[in-house]
């Protein structure tokens, strides 16, 4: 069943590659939560959470800037939906009523994918389009390239002096 599905995410358009049991090991995320399978956008796609076929469907938090019921980052949440007229009286509206003590939904975000451009949440295939760190030459101890969890003890160390 299992390669069943994989040969299908390889199928999708948009997907890059599938990491299987072997593949996760190699790329050390062979954690026994990381699922049986691990699809990887290619650099102009992302995946998008959206499990419903009719909008009209589509749950309250959904239209929301909500990060603790969304599986995932959504970045369909930096628009506002273009549906809206007068957007920012409607927002006005929206922060008025809040601060009267009326409960009320900022539902203000698309449903729509296609404004994503690109891919989110995957580093870029070339290097160039990397992220990258100013500091003190001696903080990077003659490295070219450093791993993402050294970001905290470079900016502490940065910060506050030590070795974090």
């Amino acid at each position: 069943l299992i390669e069943a599905v994989r040969e299908t995410l390889e199928k999708v358009d948009g997907v890059q590659t599938v990491l299987g049991s072997k593949e996760k090991a190699a790329a050390g995320i062979n954690h026994p939560r990381a699922g049986d399978l691990i699809a990887i956008a290619d650099d102009r796609s992302w995946f998008t959470y959206y499990y419903w076929l009719d909008d009209a469907f589509a749950p309250d938090f959904a239209r929301c800037v909500d990060i603790h019921r969304k599986p995932g980052y959504d970045p369909v949440e930096l628009f506002i939906n273009p549906n809206i007229s007068v957007p920012k009286l409607k927002i006005a509206g929206k922060l008025l009523k809040k601060k009267l003590g009326f409960r009320m939904l900022m539902d203000l975000i698309p449903l729509d994918a296609s404004l994503i451009k690109g891919s989110h949440g995957r580093r870029p295939e070339n290097a160039r389009d990397w992220p990258l760190i100013i500091c003190k030459p001696d903080l990077l101890k003659s490295r070219k390239q450093i791993v993402s969890t050294d970001i905290y003890h470079l900016v502490r160390q940065a910060v506050i002096g030590g070795t974090g």
